[in-house]
């Protein structure tokens, strides 16, 4: 019988920390937990992700009250993912926004990302009976959107693909500071099983070029000043060329999938075994490195019982 996933047995309560990045923007961060952000604008509160359930959204909730009593109205979905989405319904927010692929992602394989998430993260699914259902988005968007908040300007834009076909970073350009979702980590491993290797570099190109002066990013702490920016984007790049890179040798030479996860861990152990969740991903990335390299652009879709079947095969 294969062990458990890594996952399934990080039970430990994380250390939330609530920083102000920017005047009236702040990050949620709990140790590589999911992060939110939050937008204070004249009159009204934007939220960037929603956690996984309504239980732990109130946790945000919370930290926004300590700073501010204004409504919340918009919450912001950088993508699909249950552990982004689901705990939506806490927030009363009258606009939930996504971009139109990531609304298409809900339609196709939402259910089926809900359930296989809980089956691997059960910590991060607290209060999960509280869960009305799958989130729709009530606005969605191609390209790019700006949205007032009074006379405060949120650009939502997608930039490329990268970590889903459907992501979108958030900038706030009076701070000159982005919420960019999980395109950029910070010392926290990204979840490549849904991802394009091939396109993410340019998405992070694309990030940089905005030189910000500030980031939340999807996982790991926020980071402060153009240094702390550019070295997390660098080192997101070397994350997803070291995990490709092994495992399309591997498809070339028609080699196995646990080959590939062997070449994957000889490449990445050395340098990113410290990260947060890094045992947690990398089945799922490598699995994903190895089909997008056999030539499968739109990542499969992962169900309760195609994980465990992976994790088989992946442990021998």
């Amino acid at each position: 019988m294969a062990k458990a996933f890594a996952s399934q047995s990080d039970l430990n309560e994380k250390t939330i920390s609530f920083t102000e990045i920017g005047r009236g923007l702040y990050a949620f961060t709990a140790e590589g937990d999911p992060n939110s952000g939050v937008i204070v604008g004249d009159d009204s509160v934007m939220i960037i992700e929603a956690q996984a359930t309504p239980r732990l959204a109130q946790k945000v909730i919370d930290c926004v009250r300590q700073v501010t009593d204004k409504p919340i109205t918009h919450l912001v979905l950088t993508h699909y993912h249950a552990v982004r989405v689901l705990g939506a319904s806490a927030y009363g927010a009258g606009q939930i926004l996504m971009s139109d692929a990531a609304r298409a992602m809900v339609a196709e394989r939402g259910q089926e990302d809900w359930d296989s998430e809980f089956q691997r993260f059960p910590r991060l699914f607290e209060g999960h009976e509280s869960i009305p259902g799958l989130t729709w988005p009530t606005t969605t968007f191609s390209e790019a959107m700006s949205v007032y908040l009074g006379n405060r300007r949120v650009d939502l834009m997608h930039l490329g693909r990268a970590h889903t076909a459907g992501d979108i970073v958030i900038h706030v350009p009076d701070e000159n500071v982005m919420f960019t979702g999980d395109i950029v980590e910070y010392h926290s491993a990204c979840y490549c099983g849904d991802g394009h290797f091939a396109d993410w570099g340019d998405t992070l190109d694309a990030v940089k070029a905005f030189e910000v002066d500030a980031i939340a990013p999807g996982r790991g702490g926020a980071l402060m000043g153009r240094e702390m920016v550019d070295a997390a984007i660098e080192s997101t790049r070397d994350f997803v060329a070291s995990t490709y890179a092994p495992a399309a040798r591997v498809a070339a030479r028609g080699g196995s999938l646990k080959e590939a996860w062997d070449a994957v861990r000889a490449a990445c152990d050395p340098k990113f075994s410290d990260y947060a969740i890094y045992e947690h991903c990398l089945p799922f990335n490598v699995a994903r490195a190895y089909d997008e390299a056999r030539g499968i652009d739109t990542p499969r879709i992962w169900t309760a019982q195609r994980d465990i079947e992976m994790w088989e095969a992946l442990q021998g």
